[in-house]
């Protein structure tokens, strides 16, 4: 081996951990949440959706955005959010766009929910986290997620479902139907009304 060559692997680590590190680093995402932040809380909702659209996110018209949700994700975040019309998504809200999360139109995030869309595959006894895993998250037309709920990667809320306050959701809400808990589970079968 030349004198050369572990200069070159370690610039090339060096390289690598740079690339790592600056996958998350998003500056319209960062401008977003810049702003978001300043605005008052309760009567701002409008302008910070309409803010989530114009750093390139989709959102639907009359959604509101009541607090500045955490985002994070790695590269091509932007397409990988697509809020529908007419929505309220409140404060301190966690959206993790690791993968697709499609929310539907009159659906209500309330205050502190968590969307997850990767975790880690189990792995040895010395170091249970093992690869990543990602899988997307749909939340259908009419949905309440209320507060401090949290949806896990593969997860489908159905039409017109709840999840509870607090509740962990590990599969799939059926259509129509409230579940609490943790793990989540139905509760109620909820009746199908039109407005």
């Amino acid at each position: 081996m030349s004198e050369e060559e572990p200069k070159r692997t370690g610039w090339r680590r060096v390289a690598a951990a740079l690339k790592a590190e600056v996958n998350g680093l998003h500056p319209r995402l960062h401008a977003f949440s810049l702003a978001a932040a300043v605005l008052p809380r309760r009567s701002s909702g409008a302008v910070r959706a309409r803010l989530l659209g114009l750093v390139g996110f989709t959102v639907g018209e009359g959604t509101r955005v009541e607090g500045a949700p955490k985002i994070t994700g790695s590269a091509g975040l932007f397409a990988r959010l697509q809020i529908g019309r007419d929505c309220t998504i409140d404060a301190d809200c966690v959206l993790d766009l690791e993968e697709r999360i499609t929310i539907g139109d009159r659906v209500t995030v309330g205050p502190g929910v968590m969307i997850l869309t990767s975790t880690h595959e189990l792995a040895s006894s010395q170091h249970r986290a093992g690869p990543v895993t990602r899988a997307p998250v749909v939340v259908g037309d009419g949905a309440w997620l209320r507060a401090r709920s949290i949806v896990l990667p593969g997860v489908t809320v159905g039409v017109g479902a709840i999840v509870e306050s607090g509740a962990v959701v590990n599969k799939n809400v059926a259509p129509h139907t409230r579940v609490g808990g943790i793990p989540a589970a139905q509760l109620e079968v909820l009746g199908e009304t039109s407005a």
